[in-house]
């Protein structure tokens, strides 16, 4: 009895390895993103990154918010380079410390000329830095 078992022990541990290596490979593929200022975004073509993480400032020109609130649609400039920028679509929860002038990192897809964000994180002002709040102390 057995030998009659030996071949479903194989069948099964061969199907653990094979399960615990896809999770690995889509764990990793999932996460992985460019991380990437405007100008670097710029020179790169759309379909040489799928996913990325860009990083820069919200312009004061065409920055327009949806009637409901739930999405924008803004400029992002390169920190080096006020000249380059990229129309950014974001439909989702507006942080409160979002305005023009303000540092913002997004996440998303370059489409159809413009990057299409499924996140949007603002950095805090300089408000909230400790070295703020002991000068104002």
């Amino acid at each position: 009895m057995a030998k009659k078992s030996r071949p479903t022990y194989i069948v099964a541990f061969t199907l653990f390895v094979v399960g615990i290596a896809y999770m690995v490979w889509s764990g990793i593929s999932q996460n992985s993103v460019y991380f990437l200022n405007v100008s670097e975004a710029l020179a790169m073509e759309n379909k040489e990154f799928g996913a990325a993480r860009l990083f820069g400032t919200v312009s004061k020109n065409d920055l327009s918010y949806a009637e409901d609130g739930l999405s924008v649609k803004f400029q992002l400039i390169d920190a080096q380079s006020a000249n380059d920028f990229i129309v950014v679509n974001y439909k989702g929860s507006i942080p409160d410390t979002f305005d023009a002038g303000a540092e913002v990192i997004v996440e998303g897809i370059m489409q159809d000329n413009s990057f299409h964000a499924k996140s949007l994180m603002t950095k805090c002002p300089s408000k909230y830095e400790k070295e703020n709040r002991e000068q104002k102390a």
